[in-house]
């Protein structure tokens, strides 16, 4: 698969449209499966609330594959992201009814040579900043 995003395409300043990706316990206890991180503050209300949280948070590395995820699928391949790195600035909070929202936008804030670019991501669930310094470098066709 090749970078359906086209360098020429793209200049500073270009908006990648947000999206909106629901996490729910289910999503986080799915992810543990996966991950083997079976902390029970992702899983467990009780636990979460003694150790003094709101609530069941997500998985940090979940919220940072979203952030790749959403990415990945603006430029239509994962084997172009050639460097991805995030600060975990906030968490996000999953209430056993109705989950949480997790709303991702990006621009792009460089353009390098061989048609790569660098993409600065905000991710926000319940309008506070979740992710700081989120960043990928992507290779464009």
């Amino acid at each position: 698969m090749t970078a359906q995003v086209k360098y020429d395409e793209v200049e500073v300043g270009t908006e990648i449209p947000a999206q909106t990706y629901p996490v729910s316990r289910l999503n986080l206890v799915m992810y543990a499966g996966a991950s083997g991180d079976f902390n029970p503050i992702h899983w467990n209300e009780t636990f979460a609330k003694s150790v003094f949280l709101p609530d069941v948070i997500s998985h940090g590395m979940y919220t940072m594959a979203q952030a790749g995820r959403f990415v990945t699928d603006w430029v239509g391949d994962p084997g172009a992201v050639l460097d991805y790195g995030v600060r975990f600035s906030g968490m996000v909070v999953v209430p056993n009814e109705g989950g949480a929202t997790l709303e991702i936008s990006g621009i792009v804030e460089q353009k390098l040579d061989d048609n790569q670019v660098v993409v600065g991501i905000t991710a926000r669930s319940e309008g506070q900043k979740v992710l700081t310094r989120a960043k990928a470098t992507v290779q464009l066709a």
